[in-house]
């Protein structure tokens, strides 16, 4: 599984950053896919924020016949449970995790670091933001499934993560069932979680995108 680097989107302020959002796409797409997010969450002028959108390797996909597309891990089938190729997930998940200390490592402060993931992303996102070893600012999990809730090992550090949980209540992808599901488990874990449904597909809307831009902010507020 080769890797394959990652957008970085500096702070439009011009000032060094001081914090950091993750955010991982979905299955079949890449880092761009959430470019154009930055400037719809208007976020704050003096937000120093860098956002870094990693590229998924390109892997041969189960459901998909077998072909080779972005992927952060194998689906083997399309069930409820999402069988999934847990050994490739954790994997990316230890990719994410390196890159995170690179920017604990360049001066940001852990604590104003957010992970955020979209579908396949976001099972990515899950493990890596709740397995990591430093505290992190939160977890926004995106029309996504906690894929490895039965095999992780959490990190006590990042037991207290605020989680926000997002799914559209026609999505035919991911079926909403699935997000409640793993809003439910960190909410039985002890995690402080919310949940907002929205009325879309496997897609994000207008309201859930400002409400991002206001959760953004208040969590990584100067």
């Amino acid at each position: 599984m080769s890797e394959s680097g990652e957008l970085i989107i500096e702070p439009k302020s011009g000032q060094p950053a001081d914090a950091c959002v993750f955010i991982l796409h979905g299955l079949g797409a890449d880092g761009h896919d959430f470019e154009p997010l930055v400037p719809a969450l208007a976020l704050p002028e003096n937000a120093n924020v860098r956002f870094i959108m990693p590229h998924a390797p390109r892997l041969p996909v189960t459901v998909n016949g077998g072909m080779i597309i972005p992927a952060w891990y194998d689906i083997l089938a399309m069930d409820l449970g999402r069988r999934v190729d847990e050994v490739q997930l954790k994997k990316s998940a230890e990719r994410i995790q390196a890159l995170m200390e690179e920017q604990i490592d360049q001066g940001i402060d852990s604590r104003r670091i957010i992970m955020a993931g979209f579908s396949q992303g976001g099972a990515v996102a899950y493990h890596a933001a709740l397995s990591f070893s430093q505290p992190l600012g939160g977890l926004l999990a995106m029309s996504t499934y906690f894929a490895t809730a039965d095999s992780i090992e959490l990190a006590e550090v990042n037991r207290s993560i605020p989680i926000e949980v997002h799914h559209g209540n026609f999505d035919p992808v991911v079926p909403e069932t699935l997000g409640r599901a793993g809003f439910d488990k960190v909410k039985a874990l002890g995690y402080p979680a919310d949940y907002r449904q929205y009325s879309m597909a496997h897609a994000l809307c207008p309201q859930q995108v400002q409400d991002i831009g206001k959760w953004l902010s208040e969590r990584l507020a100067p």
